[in-house]
C-alpha cells in the first residue's frame, strides 16, 4: 500500500500533467482562433477584391457613353439612289476636335445647337438639284427634290431624305415645345422640324445652312 509521500507526489505529477495539457489545449485553441481568423481575413480580402472589381466593371460600363453604339445609316449614291442600310460606327469627337475641322459659326450651330440667323445662310435661296449633307461627317440628310420656299428664311424641307439618318428629340429651350432635329451619325444640331409645312407630310424640317453642305446630283 502505498504511502502518503507516494500518494501526495502521484497527486502533483496528476495536477502538473492537467496544467499542461489545459495549457496545450490554451495553445491549441488560440491557434485554432488565429488560424480561422487569418482566413476569415483572408476570405474578407477576397471578397473585397471581387467587389471592387465587380465596381470597377460596372463603372467602366456606366462611364462607356452609350452614344458610342453602332448606327444605322441609309447611304445614297450622287444620284440620291439608296444603296442600302448599314450599321456604322458613331461619330463621337472632343470640342477641340470640332473646332478645328468647323467655323465658329457651324461649330455653335451644330455642336452647341445654335440658330444662324435668318436669309444669312448660303442655303436658303439654293434652288439647284443634288442632295444636301452633314457638314460635320457628311452624311446624305435631304434631297432637294423635297426643298420648298417657306419664306422663313432658312432652308426647308417636306421630308428627310432617309428616316435613319435624322433623329429627333424635344427641345424645351427658350420658353418654347419644339422639337429638334440632329444628324444620327455624329448628333450635329441641324434645326427643328414643324407640322405646318405642305403635302404630303405636312411637315417643316426647317435646317440651317450652316450646319448643311450641298452637292449637285451626279
Amino acid at each position: 500500500m502505498p504511502g502518503r509521500h507516494s500518494t501526495s507526489a502521484n497527486a502533483g505529477l496528476l495536477a502538473t500533467d492537467l496544467d499542461n495539457r489545459r495549457g496545450i489545449d490554451r495553445t491549441r485553441r488560440r491557434l485554432l482562433g488565429g488560424a480561422v481568423a487569418s482566413a476569415g481575413v483572408i476570405g474578407l480580402v477576397a471578397v473585397a477584391g471581387h467587389v471592387r472589381a465587380a465596381v470597377a466593371a460596372a463603372s467602366a460600363a456606366a462611364a462607356a457613353p452609350a452614344d458610342m453604339a453602332d448606327v444605322r445609316i441609309e447611304a445614297f449614291s450622287a444620284a440620291g439612289k439608296s444603296q442600302g442600310v448599314s450599321e456604322v460606327p458613331k461619330i463621337v469627337r472632343s470640342d477641340a476636335e470640332w473646332r478645328q475641322q468647323l467655323s465658329a459659326l457651324a461649330f455653335d450651330v451644330t455642336r452647341r445647337a445654335g440658330t444662324e440667323t435668318p436669309f444669312t445662310g448660303a442655303l436658303w435661296n439654293q434652288h439647284a438639284d443634288g442632295l444636301y449633307y452633314c457638314v460635320c461627317c457628311q452624311t446624305a440628310l435631304f434631297d432637294s427634290r423635297t426643298k420648298f420656299e417657306s419664306g422663313t428664311g432658312w432652308p426647308s424641307f417636306w421630308q428627310p431624305i432617309s428616316r435613319y439618318n435624322v433623329q429627333e428629340g424635344e427641345d424645351n429651350s427658350l420658353f418654347m415645345q419644339r422639337t429638334a432635329v440632329s444628324c444620327r451619325r455624329c448628333d450635329a444640331h441641324l434645326g427643328h422640324v414643324f407640322d405646318d409645312g405642305p403635302k404630303p407630310t405636312g411637315l417643316r424640317y426647317c435646317m440651317n445652312s450652316v450646319a448643311l453642305t450641298f452637292s449637285a446630283r451626279a
